[in-house]
């Protein structure tokens, strides 16, 4: 879904299109020129059947969605329209005139639970979530902090992204393991699988991390709780460390337990002292922003304005989270340095990288 309220522009450091390269927001090919157009790929089967065993989740946090009248029925409505949708995409790929990709079944299963008067069934958990990771906060970057050797505190901070990014409820498997008993962060962090990863450039990225500092860092970030809060805030609170501006761009409206715009104020606001500083780091160099969008996932032909104007100066670019990084945009090419930082986490993902389950990706690209 896209926001009404803000006009998209394309995103100014996308790469130009040219003849040899022209963007194409999600990452994995789903059909080719060759395939019958009425009849379903079998990777296209794949991922509508992944995005089919995620709604028994999606109808049961809708269920439980006390700011709805009739949450229950209205749940049920969803289910059956949604399933719907993917049976006759099932039958004929053209029915709903895009392309079969993530986006549009993101988009479509946005648009159901909109249609039956939804509009954040996750918002419970993601402030309980925020709650937990807020309390483990400071533990986190102080251990951060006691890292003395530079290289080892960035694999750290890392790591802690990726630990960070497995609170996902997007994922169907995820989700039951959220439900059952939560996750530890630590614990996490410490289970990680080995490196190397199926995309590892963290030692390229540590080369030119002890070497240089970016000046304007933009991050677009994924999920709450710990995602944002112990993964991607204090690596933030490292760069601003360093000098850079940081801006987090975060989603305009809710979709999953995605961050929005207005949760991440909030977030930030409670962390930060009465002078203003996360931890003795000073916030004056950390902007959020509104980044106009609406899905897991992300075309960056469609962002806000404001995101586009605290962009022209930027000179790395970091995607965070598999919609963002791996699903969409893995093979996006920018006018300035990147980074796609993400953890392997739906089996549809894993097949098209050749990777392990909950495999790590950090792509490091240099202008």
């Amino acid at each position: 879904m896209e926001s009404s309220r803000l006009q998209l522009v394309r995103f100014s450091l996308l790469m130009d299109d040219t003849d040899t390269h022209t963007y194409k927001p999600c990452s994995i090919p789903m059909r080719f020129p060759s395939d019958d157009p009425t009849v379903p790929t079998p990777t296209e089967l794949s991922w509508i059947n992944l995005l089919y065993g995620g709604i028994p989740s999606y109808r049961k946090h809708a269920e439980n969605d006390t700011t709805v009248p009739d949450a229950a029925s209205r749940a049920e409505l969803f289910a059956q329209r949604y399933a719907k949708i993917l049976e006759d995409l099932k039958k004929d790929p053209a029915s709903y005139d895009d392309p079969v990709d993530i986006s549009l079944l993101c988009r479509l299963r946005e648009e159901v639970l909109k249609e039956v008067g939804f509009r954040d069934i996750f918002k419970k958990i993601k402030d309980e979530e925020n709650a937990k990771a807020i309390s483990l906060f400071e533990n986190v970057v102080s251990l951060n902090d006691a890292i003395e050797d530079e290289g080892k505190r960035l694999e750290n901070l890392v790591r802690g992204i990726f630990a960070g990014n497995i609170f996902d409820l997007g994922s169907a498997e995820l989700a039951e393991v959220f439900s059952r008993d939560g996750m530890s962060f630590s614990t996490t962090c410490e289970n990680l699988l080995p490196r190397p990863w199926i995309v590892d450039d963290l030692d390229a990225l540590k080369m030119r991390w002890s070497k240089k500092s970016w000046k304007k860092v933009l991050i677009f970030v994924d999920n709450s709780g710990a995602d944002i809060i112990l993964g991607v805030l204090p690596f933030a609170r490292e760069l601003l460390r360093r000098g850079s501006q940081v801006v987090l761009a975060a989603n305009d409206l809710p979709s999953i337990n995605d961050v929005t715009y207005s949760e991440l104020i909030e977030i930030v606001s409670k962390l930060k002292d009465e002078e203003g500083r996360l931890l003795g780091v000073s916030t004056s160099n950390l902007l959020i922003a509104n980044s106009g969008n609406g899905l897991p996932v992300i075309d960056l032909t469609k962002v806000s304005q404001e995101l586009n104007c605290l962009a022209s100066d930027v000179d790395l670019v970091i995607l965070e989270g598999m919609g963002r990084g791996i699903e969409t945009n893995l093979h996006a090419l920018f006018k300035c340095d990147s980074i796609n930082i993400a953890m392997v986490k739906h089996p549809q993902v894993a097949e098209y990288l050749g990777s392990r389950l909950y495999d790590c990706l950090i792509k490091y690209k240099e202008v």
